[in-house]
């Protein structure tokens, strides 16, 4: 065994840290050391003392870990603060002696107050401006070589004693001949080549560290610090970048600017610039890190940090081109009230692109309202891969990301807090991944992290360093949030005024079609809708299939055929769908007790509750479950657990006795009976009855699963339209709509839906009452389908890009898919009606004429019409009069006939069939309007028509008094 190998193996004994890493730093370290001794020179040299000093800090650390466990608790505190002043001591002396690149990590490290112990912070700070300064012989010799002129030509007076040396350059007072108080900065010599070679040895360690510990991979970090850092060697490059930063933030701009996004910070004026050497023009001011002189001059420091933070997030959000490096010795505070902060030093700066600033405002957005789908895509589009399928971890992550400030007393507390919450995350993802204890330690979940971001990331950790350091609290959420916020709505362009593709380009597959897109613009126009998808069908055939609008408020994506809207109850129609199919199967019967097919229902006085109580909504458990939102609202997303405790619940009322809407509970009551007749899981019923034998793979789900995150609409609240019923005087009591409903509903909940239903946890429940997931053409041919009697209609057009069904159907359950065999004759039960002359359908280039027509229900029209509406042989099952036949929402006219069935969601999204009429159409939207913008275009397609308007949607949008809700 080698010399190095015994030693660390000694030391691992003693100390307990793994064997490769001991041996791995003394290898590397007699490895320098014989490069240097071969003479390799200074590059060498100034490698093995950093290498050196790393292990003799890392060996420190490790033995006063094994000698706390043997001292008393009372003095291990001491023991700890002891060894952070030796250590930070040995580390300052280094990067003093070193200079270059490590004088910037130890600024860097200097800010973190928030993370580092305080012996750290107090002695690092020298380095922000207080360096061992270079001779004034070789300043002048720089400037009159540079500048052309001697010191003379060029000064009245050049102040001696440096304002302040850093890493790169040195920074003197002087006066120019014309009388103007300046600064000159000056480059020391021989710096570029030590930051060039200091960036080699920093790649190598990083490099080291990746290898040996492989969660820890910087290499993206220090990938794109290699690109960025040369560029302050040219001061040329950081008076081009102050000017820009400069008028970007509007800091010589005449007048005050009332904007909410403008800033109030100062920017010296550059007078002169070369490679080396730059002129600015002189502030007065003190030292940001100044406490005492703060205090003399009463300046509020809460405000300025804010300011501050407010400056950068002008710059990364608005400007998309920032400062990469606010340490506290860039910043002055003018002496003059009211005390603005002055920023300095531009030689550091990232251009984001416009996509790249895009996507970063939506991922703080994203992380503000707990919005997981805008979180991942925001990742996507910025082009940050994770190895692994953890919404709930990656928000986790990036809330502690932009986590409010803490003060400097705090730090050791905060680091507890971080080290365990990662512990716990890494716990997830060793269960997740199945993972043994080594292999956790060595896994990274990040597959990919793009440059563009690992700036902002030094950025926002350089201001929580800062805000710290000067013990103030600082809410990156509620100060950032405009900034974000003004980027996304000046560059969504949602409306059609400003947006020529606000209607997305498919094919116009009638005249009505082609007015109802006019009509939507005009909508559009008067801000009345975000994204919409409209699809209707007449006699077996499409004549309405248009997509418009942006997928979320803070995603400016079109919405296309296929995107994936969230519509509620609407889901109802769909799950009330797989009842009658079963039955239709011969697997249950609509008069047959629960408890026959699901024998543990009966508990709790159950046992005479049938399956059209439940779908007629007379069951009595309308209430059943409600208590969950206030015990914990993720418990709607057990799936097993919610089937558990619904079978342990007591009706309220008789069985068949009143209809009120189980506006929750009809989900599971219909899944628990689903599963339990088919003998399968509810979403492989689903593919089975619906999915796979109408062609609309990948566009309907109930529970979406991971894949499709990229098609999903986010919603938001018409407020207009919320304000408009609040004002009502009493919503529910005068409601025909709403009477039905339970005692735990309340209009309040509403507002409270949008945030939790945009979560990606709940978006991938099985919740068969209300978290359905369609395209509006996907429902529109489930519709077609119902109309007809089961009869499905012929493909959808293919030029309707990208085509239905073409998308893979992605199944949240893995298991084996039973297939349907589909009847193949023609359509011989007299269905067709005469062809409307009300409208003009464009013809399709698609051929059709071969395809057979399937059918997906065996007993007649009339008699599956009859089950779903609750009439003739099926009038007893239901409670007369009601709004409900069994398992869908009675299309009525104003006049009290029945001419359809469907079920609408609240916020808006519905769809129903006209049966006389063979008439289908369906609403998706993201704008939750209530019902008022559905009934407008419901009003105005069926006016072109001249087809009768339901009762939901009947008179003008002041007339409708109350919600569409189910």
């Amino acid at each position: 065994m080698r010399i190095s190998e015994l030693v660390g193996a000694f030391v691992r004994r003693i100390l307990r840290v793994p064997y490769y890493l001991i041996t791995t730093i003394i290898i590397l370290y007699n490895e320098l050391a014989k490069l240097y001794t071969m003479g390799s020179g200074n590059i060498y040299k100034r490698r093995m003392k950093v290498f050196s000093l790393a292990f003799l800090v890392y060996l420190d650390y490790k033995a006063l870990q094994q000698r706390e466990k043997l001292t008393k608790r009372s003095k291990r505190d001491g023991l700890w603060e002891k060894a952070h002043e030796r250590n930070a001591k040995r580390v300052l002396k280094l990067i003093v002696e070193l200079e270059g690149l490590w004088v910037k990590l130890g600024q860097y490290l200097s800010t973190r107050a928030d993370v580092l112990p305080e012996a750290y912070i107090r002695l690092l700070k020298q380095l922000q401006d207080s360096l061992p300064p270079r001779g004034l012989d070789e300043v002048c010799q720089t400037i009159e070589t540079q500048l052309g002129q001697s010191m003379d030509n060029l000064f009245t007076n050049f102040v001696r004693v440096p304002l302040a040396t850093a890493s790169i350059a040195q920074v003197h007072r002087a006066t120019l001949r014309d009388g103007q108080e300046v600064v000159v900065k000056v480059q020391h010599n021989g710096i570029k080549i030590i930051i060039l070679e200091d960036l080699k040895n920093a790649k190598s360690i990083v490099d080291w560290i990746a290898w040996a510990e492989p969660q820890y991979d910087f290499n993206p970090m220090i990938d794109e610090w290699c690109r960025e850092a040369p560029k302050e060697l040219d001061f040329n490059h950081e008076a081009e970048n102050t000017r820009k930063v400069s008028r970007n933030l509007g800091c010589k701009s005449e007048g005050r600017d009332k904007r909410p996004e403008h800033v109030e910070v100062l920017i010296p004026e550059v007078i002169q610039s070369t490679e080396k050497v730059l002129i600015l023009e002189y502030m007065d001011g003190i030292r940001i890190n100044d406490s005492r002189a703060l205090e003399d001059l009463g300046v509020d420091k809460q405000k300025l940090v804010e300011e501050i933070t407010r400056a950068y997030a002008h710059q990364i959000y608005v400007d998309g081109f920032f400062n990469g490096d606010p340490h506290p010795g860039n910043f002055l505070v003018s002496r003059k009230p009211p005390h603005h902060p002055i920023l300095l030093d531009f030689g550091l700066t990232k251009l984001l692109s416009s996509s790249v600033k895009h996507a970063l405002a939506k991922m703080f957005l994203a992380a503000a309202e707990g919005d997981h789908v805008a979180l991942l895509s925001a990742f996507a589009e910025m082009g940050l891969k994770l190895r692994l399928d953890m919404p709930e971890q990656a928000m986790e992550v990036t809330n502690v990301f932009f986590r409010a400030t803490t003060p400097a007393t705090e730090a050791l507390e905060n680091m507890k807090s971080l080290a365990e919450q990662r512990a716990k995350n890494m716990k997830i993802i060793q269960e997740k991944m199945k993972l043994d204890k080594k292999q956790v330690k060595r896994f990274n979940p990040i597959d990919a992290f793009p440059g563009d971001i690992v700036i902002f990331s030094r950025v926002l950790n350089l201001l929580r360093g800062l805000s710290s350091s000067m013990n103030v609290r600082i809410s990156y959420l509620s100060i950032m949030r405009p900034f974000a916020e003004s980027v996304l709505k000046s560059d969504m362009n949602h409306g059609p005024s400003s947006n020529p593709n606000w209607v997305y380009d498919s094919p116009v597959h009638s005249d009505v079609e082609a007015k109802l897109r006019h009509f939507l613009v005009e909508l559009g126009n008067a801000d009345r809708i975000l994204g919409i998808q409209v699809c209707a069908y007449k006699d077996g055939q499409v004549i309405i299939d248009t997509a418009a609008g942006v997928l979320g408020k803070y995603d400016p994506r079109p919405v296309q055929p296929d995107s994936l809207f969230p519509v509620f109850s609407v889901t109802k129609g769909v799950t009330a769908g797989m009842v009658h199919w079963l039955v239709d199967k011969g697997k249950l019967k609509l008069d047959e007790n629960v408890t026959n097919i699901w024998p543990e229902f009966g508990a709790n006085g159950k046992d005479q509750i049938k399956v059209n109580h439940i779908l007629n909504h007379t069951a009595g458990l309308h209430n059943a479950l409600a208590g969950i939102a206030e015990e914990d609202p993720m418990l709607f997303c057990d799936w097993d657990e919610c089937l558990k405790r619904i079978v342990m619940v007591a009706p309220e009322t008789e069985p068949g006795r009143e209809q009120l809407y189980h506006y929750l509970s009809y989900g599971w009551l219909c899944g628990g009976i689903i599963e339990h007749a088919s003998g399968k899981n509810f979403q492989d019923i689903l593919e089975e009855a619906f999915i796979r034998p109408l062609n609309v793979e990948g566009e309907l789900y109930i529970g979406v699963p991971p894949g499709v995150e990229s098609r999903l609409a986010t919603l938001t609240l018409d407020t207009s339209d919320l304000s408009r019923l609040a004002q009502k005087p009493d919503i529910r009591r005068g409601s025909s709509i709403s009477t039905a409903l339970p005692s735990t509903f309340k209009f309040e909940m509403i507002a409270g839906l949008i945030p939790l239903s945009n979560t990606l946890n709940v978006r991938r429940a099985i919740l068969p009452a209300a978290n359905g997931h369609f395209s509006a053409r996907a429902l529109a041919r489930y519709y077609a389908t119902l109309v007809d009697g089961g009869v499905v209609p012929p493909r959808h057009s293919s030029s309707s890009l990208p085509p239905l069904g073409s998308h893979p159907h992605h199944s949240i359950f893995l298991t084996k898919k039973t297939s349907v065999k589909d009847g193949s004759k023609k359509d011989s039960n007299g269905f067709t009606s005469p062809q409307s002359d009300l409208y003009i359908r464009i013809p399709e280039t698609d051929d059709t004429s071969d395809e057979v027509d399937s059918k997906i229900f065996t007993h007649s029209k009339t008699k599956i019409h009859a089950a779903f509406l609750g009439s003739g042989d099926y009038k007893d099952l239901i409670i007369p009069n009601g709004k409900f036949g069994l398992g869908f929402r009675r299309v009525q006219t104003t006049d009290g006939s029945i001419i359809g069935f469907g079920h609408s969601g609240i916020g808006g999204s519905t769809g129903y069939c006209d049966i006389n009429n063979r008439f289908a159409i369906t609403v998706t939207l993201n704008k939750l309007s209530f019902g008022a913008l559905t009934g407008e275009i419901i009003r105005f397609v069926c006016s072109e028509l001249r087809l009768p308007v339901p009762q939901d949607y009947a008179g003008s949008r002041e007339s409708i008094q109350q919600p569409v809700i189910n």
